[in-house]
Order: C-alpha cells, then sequence, then structure tokens
C-alpha cells in the first residue's frame, strides 16, 4: 500500500490544484471588477495570472524544497504543452481563428519573453537579479500594451475582454469574491505541496530525473486549469480566447514564476532542459507564431499535429 501513497498524492494535488485554480480565477476577476479595474486590464494580467497561479505555486514549493529541477521543468514543460497539448486539443474541437495583429503584438511578447528567458538561463543559475530583470519587463510589457489599448483599441484588447467573459459568473459583492480567493489559494498551497512530494518519490521510484517529471507529469498537471478553460471556451465557439489565455499564460510563466520565485530561491538550471528543453520550447513558440500569422490560426489537421508533437515529446523524455 505504502507504494501507492505517491499516486495517491499526484492525483490529490492534481484535483487541489484544478479546482483552487477555478477558484483564484474567479475570485480575483470579481474583485477586480469590483474595484472598477477595466476588462482590458483585467484579462491582460488578472486572468493569464490566476491561470497561471499553479504553476507559480508548485514551482515555489519545489524551490523552496530544494527540487529546483521541478520548478525549472514545470514551467518550461507547461509552456510546451501549452502550445502543443492544449492549443492542439482545443483545435480539434473547434479551429481556433488568429488575426495577424494579435500574432505580432501578443505573439511578438511572448517570443520575447522566451528570448529573454532563455539568454538568462545560459548563466546556468537564475539569480535574484536575473528574476528582478524579468519582472521588470513583464511590467513594462504590460503597460505598453495597456496604453496602446486605451489609445487604440483592436482585436487584441477586443479578445482582452472576450476573456473576462469567458470566465464566467463571478462571485458578487465583497465577501464571496474573497473567500473564493482564499479558498483558491489553499487549494493551491496544499495542492502543490501534495504533487511535489509525490512527483520527486515517483522520480525515485522509476529512476527518472526530477528535471523529466517536472517536464511532464506536474507540467501537465498545472497546465489543467488552461486546459479545462480553453475546451469550455472551444464549446462555447470562442477558441480565440485559448490562443489568448496559452500566449498570456506563457509569458506569465517564463517572467512572473520563475522571475518571482528566483527572487526568494536562486534556481538552477539542469543540464538537460538548457541543452534541449530550453530549445524546443523555443522551436514551438516560433512554430505557432509562424502557423498564426501565415495560416491565420489553428485548423483541426495542425491541431492534430500538435497533438501527436506533443505525445511524441512526452515518450522521448520518459525513454531517453
Amino acid at each position: 500500500m505504502e507504494q501507492f501513497i505517491p499516486y495517491l498524492q499526484i492525483i490529490g494535488g492534481l484535483v487541489l490544484l484544478t479546482a483552487g485554480g477555478e477558484f483564484i480565477v474567479r475570485g480575483a476577476v470579481g474583485l477586480a471588477l469590483l474595484m472598477g479595474v477595466s476588462k482590458i486590464i483585467v484579462g491582460l494580467t488578472v486572468v493569464a495570472a490566476g491561470t497561471s497561479a499553479p504553476e507559480f505555486v508548485v514551482s515555489l514549493n519545489a524551490a523552496l524544497a530544494g527540487s529546483g529541477d521541478i520548478a525549472m521543468g514545470n514551467v518550461v514543460g507547461s509552456n510546451i504543452a501549452n502550445i502543443l497539448l492544449i492549443l492542439g486539443a482545443t483545435a480539434l474541437l473547434k479551429p481556433i481563428a488568429a488575426s495577424r495583429t494579435m500574432v505580432v503584438r501578443d505573439g511578438g511578447t511572448m517570443l520575447l519573453g522566451t528570448v529573454l528567458f532563455i539568454g538568462l538561463c545560459m548563466f546556468g543559475v537564475v539569480e535574484r537579479w536575473a528574476g528582478a530583470v524579468m519582472l521588470l519587463v513583464l511590467a513594462a510589457i504590460w503597460y505598453f500594451t495597456y496604453q496602446h489599448d486605451k489609445k487604440s483599441p483592436g482585436e487584441a484588447s477586443h479578445l482582452h475582454e472576450e476573456e473576462v467573459d469567458e470566465v464566467g459568473e463571478v462571485p458578487s459583492g465583497w465577501l464571496k469574491p474573497i473567500v473564493a480567493t482564499v479558498i483558491g489559494i489553499v487549494a493551491l498551497t496544499y495542492g502543490a505541496d501534495l504533487l511535489v512530494n509525490g512527483g520527486v518519490s515517483v522520480a525515485r521510484q522509476f529512476g527518472v530525473s526530477e528535471a523529466v517529471i517536472g517536464l511532464t507529469l506536474v507540467a501537465f498537471g498545472t497546465s489543467l486549469p488552461e486546459l479545462a478553460a480553453s475546451i469550455v471556451a472551444a464549446f462555447r465557439g470562442h477558441s480565440d480566447v485559448a490562443l489568448g489565455n496559452v500566449v498570456g499564460s506563457n509569458l506569465l510563466n517564463l517572467l512572473v514564476i520563475i522571475g518571482g520565485v528566483s527572487l526568494i530561491a536562486p534556481i538552477a538550471v539542469p543540464d538537460q532542459i538548457l541543452q534541449s528543453d530550453l530549445w524546443i520550447m523555443l522551436a514551438v513558440t516560433v512554430l505557432l507564431l509562424v502557423v498564426g500569422y501565415f495560416l491565420h490560426g489553428v485548423s483541426r489537421i495542425t491541431g492534430i499535429v500538435f497533438v501527436l508533437a506533443y505525445l511524441g515529446y512526452v515518450a522521448s523524455l520518459v525513454m531517453a
């Protein structure tokens, strides 16, 4: 029975992370709207931050527990999963349309964040100063994006507003969103602890590295809120929201999660991730932008290719 405990921890962690992510998104969006924050800002920051909350809590928990490989693998693996698995699966339900304006502007900032992240990882350790640089760059991106949308609202800004609408019914009044946010934080905290502990135990059982567990199992688990939100949006006929969610989430994963966590505890970059997975993440990011720009979105056929590519990527990690 004892050998099954890690798997029960992983399952319990995934359930708590998924539920916690949902609570914290609805609670945070409710609070932001009550405070009079515009939908553009809420969609640009709060929604993306809420769906990335599981990655942040898991990575912070892992770093503080001395499992920095899981923290780094979680973020890199999540970004790869977000593009190949989540957008691929969503496109299978309903093709994802993408305007060139959105791809160039929002996709371009995601690419900028990816290149910056990789450049800082080349030092071998993401130190506190590197984390500060990431957070400052993200703040600048948010500021200029908001100023542009405020002066010249277009398709990209409407997409951010649509992301807020896709959250669904948010708690009314002040008490309910505060309670929902608190519940979300508690669920994420305990879920992250269970997932990291279970993941480390499974890695030791099978003799695989913690980086591989982070890139696969943990990354998939923390991407579940994005997957759920994207599938729901597709069923509602708003599959384009999935693209906005992924672009915003990927940018936050790199700059806020690793940036914020490294301010608390510097994170060493595992050799495996440094030599291959960072570049796979970059290649996948560029692939999405090329597909979005020249094919105007992700078709069902492209979605199949994305999902198969993700399955092949995971298989290569597990079998290596």
